[in-house]
């Protein structure tokens, strides 16, 4: 009897052999080999293939092993280096799998996905497939369950919703277009004057991909959405605590899908992560630019992020315009005059060159003296439990210096008051029908933050002191080519939100019927018109017309914007509210007794008040040494150059997200105009993962 044939105690054979277990997932077998521990896995699939006997392409499985969540990619490497025994159970499985994508616009897409590669370079591949540049602004996300709902209930509206899905797609597939993130200085690209799509280059950098077929710029348009009933079914948070909790489900970007407990055919959530968005061009962005609008549009109606009621009523002018006018291109989409082209190309490059520091304004002088500020400014620093109001100073803007004195006359002596403003939190405070026009202003100071409120009488005054204020919070002078720019920002911003705040008609039902108000307008502003007493009116619809008419009136400020300038001010709106880009987390900061909030932006973090979400102290990225976390006890360390230390707890979530999140946008501030290869996905690697 040949002694090969003898199973000794311990699971291995007489000739030192052991029995490997493992599934193939495709054909529902379990299958046992006789391996040894010197065997390579390559070596492993190639015997199994052999055994299984079955006419099939086999060149996109790999092994999984599942009680160690790791993928066997390194196939030269051996068993006993992976340190799989006999105990081990594999999975021989596609490294490609179905996922249900949800893109920013809420369509669901079927996607098929490397589950074994890093979540950053699936995301890569898939914006690949979708022509988003720029990948590294994005991630995936899981559902946010609303705990208010049964799971039943939820997974029923989830059913209902992905039957919009789109064709089946699988990143990279034929696509030509090689540089994820990056574009080609000689691109050329003839995009449509009403909607700002790519026409020709499009179909090339899609290739033979299925979203070629039909109209390849389907991504590129919005759809209006057609009931009410879809904003009441979606989740909307109704705190700051809520926000922490939709920011646990970011995926790890070091790991892959797989690893990460993600099922075939689950649904994940495609979205902006890092709001810190590069080069932003129409002429090459078209879908990037509808998708960053269908993400802010949802933010502003499920209320994720607060604006003020004139703000609202711009936003929804906004999107009634966009409404109209996609729904104008796609009926006239041939119908477009060379004319309209050029001028539309020439405004996008004066736009570029202005961007890029190309053109600086005549106004701003000669170049070798820095332009200052001086007006009477009304000037408040609250203290707790008072009333006094606000107090008049005579106010000078140098570099990035404020200086306070009783009176113009005195303005040669010493101030009652100095600030400088770098590093500083700059939150406008604006009600054009009321004619407010504050500044709040948080100074940091070595045991916290100064609180300091300027009051303007007039929107221009306003727009000067608001610009040099928010460049003074950068280090920046008002000399800098980007003041101009900015001051002409925020003046546009407030233009757009002008209207009479009585109007002295209501529009008539024939007028309005075309605006669907109620998904204009988020729940909680339509709730406030409701509960309005309009005395001696029964009419029917009588508030839905009354919305209606509002929004009609702040479409006069919007009415003669193109659709792809209209959805970039409604972008650059999103970007100047208040809130903007602040990912919230619930933490316990070192010494302190409750959890707090910890924000992080793309420069800045900032401890924040859980119930309030007030500013209590903020650390600017640049004055930032280095980060760390102990992993034993999820502690994350923040080490400064002229500051004490900062160290914090995660609660509720992984430390590791909020290390990825610092990590990424210190990789996003290092991106340069002139890059003309890939992203350096090792350095992206070293500074999120925190062991590599």
């Amino acid at each position: 009897m040949a002694l090969d044939g003898i199973r000794m105690p311990d699971g291995c054979y007489a000739d030192g052999t052991w029995e490997l277990k493992m599934h193939v997932t495709d054909l529902h077998r379990d299958v046992s080999l006789r391996v040894t521990g010197e065997i390579h896995v390559g070596g492993v699939m190639l015997k199994l293939a052999e055994k299984l006997d079955v006419k099939k392409d086999w060149s996109d499985h790999a092994l999984w092993w599942e009680k160690k969540k790791t993928w066997l990619l390194k196939t030269h490497w051996t068993l006993d280096k992976y340190g799989i025994q006999a105990d081990a159970r594999l999975l021989f499985t596609p490294q490609h799998k179905l996922l249900r994508l949800q893109l920013p616009n809420m369509k669901h897409m079927k996607v098929k996905v490397n589950f074994s590669d890093r979540v950053f370079k699936a995301v890569s591949d898939i914006c690949k497939t979708f022509n988003i540049r720029h990948p590294e602004e994005a991630s995936l996300l899981r559902k946010p369950r609303d705990p208010k709902k049964k799971k039943k209930k939820l997974e029923e509206a989830e059913e209902e919703a992905l039957e919009l899905e789109g064709p089946l797609l699988t990143p990279g597939s034929g696509s030509i277009y090689s540089s994820p993130g990056l574009y080609s200085k000689t691109m050329t690209p003839t995009y449509d004057s009403r909607d700002g799509s790519p026409l020709s280059p499009t179909t090339a950098w899609f290739g033979d991909s299925p979203l070629s077929e039909g109209n390849p710029s389907i991504l590129a348009v919005s759809q209006p959405i057609s009931s009410p009933d879809i904003l009441a079914k979606l989740y909307k948070p109704q705190s700051l605590l809520d926000k922490a909790k939709i920011n646990q489900g970011w995926m790890d970007s070091s790991r892959s899908l797989m690893e990460q407990d993600v099922k075939e055919n689950e649904v994940l959530l495609l979205r902006f992560k890092y709001h810190s968005f590069f080069d932003l061009n129409p002429k090459y962005d078209a879908i990037r630019v509808n998708q960053l609008y269908e993400q802010a549009k949802w933010a502003i109606l499920l209320e994720e992020i607060e604006c003020t009621e004139e703000e609202m009523m711009m936003f929804a002018a906004l999107q009634y315009h966009i409404n109209k006018l996609s729904i104008m291109s796609s009926d006239n989409h041939m119908n477009n005059s060379e004319k309209e082209v050029d001028e539309v190309d020439a405004a996008l490059s004066d736009l570029e060159i202005t961007l890029e520091g190309g053109k600086t304004s005549n106004t701003l002088g000669d170049i070798t003296s820095i332009p200052e500020l001086a007006d009477y400014v009304k000037v408040f620093k609250p203290k707790k439990l008072t009333l006094k109001g606000y107090k008049q100073y005579w106010c000078t803007f140098k570099d990035i210096t404020i200086s306070c004195y009783k009176s113009k006359e005195e303005a040669h002596g010493t101030p009652s008051l100095q600030m400088n403003l770098r590093g500083c939190e700059v939150t406008p405070d604006v009600n054009i029908s009321a004619q407010k026009f504050n500044i709040k202003l948080l100074i940091p100071v070595a045991d916290g933050m100064n609180e300091i409120w300027l009051r303007c009488d007039a929107e221009k005054q306003y727009a000067h002191w608001m610009a040099a204020c928010r460049l003074a919070s950068k280090g920046k002078t008002m000399a800098d080519s980007s003041y101009n720019l900015e001051v002409h920002n925020i003046l546009s911003f407030l233009k757009m939100q002008h209207m009479n705040p009585d109007p002295q008609f209501i529009a008539e039902p024939a007028v309005t019927n075309d605006i669907n108000s109620e998904c204009l307008v988020s729940p909680r502003y339509l709730k406030k018109y409701k509960n309005k007493q309009v005395t001696g009116i029964t009419r029917p619809g009588y508030i839905r017309d009354l919305i209606s008419a509002r929004i009609l009136e702040a479409h006069q400020n919007v009415a003669q914007m193109s659709l792809i300038e209209a959805k970039m001010r409604f972008i650059q709106a999103w970007q100047s509210l208040p809130e903007f880009g602040i990912t919230h987390f619930l933490a316990k900061f070192q010494g302190g007794k409750r959890d707090e909030l910890i924000g992080i932006t793309y420069n800045r973090l900032i401890r924040m008040d859980a119930n309030t979400g007030d500013a209590i102290k903020t650390w600017r990225f640049a004055n930032m040494k280095q980060w760390n976390v102990n992993w034993e006890i999820k502690m994350v360390t923040v080490e400064f150059a002229d500051e004490p230390s900062l160290a914090f707890i995660c609660a509720e979530v992984d430390c590791k997200v909020v290390h990825e999140f610092i990590g990424g946008y210190i990789f996003l501030s290092t991106r340069a105009k002139d890059q003309n290869e890939s992203l350096d996905e090792e350095m992206f690697y070293k500074l999120t993962s925190g062991w590599v």
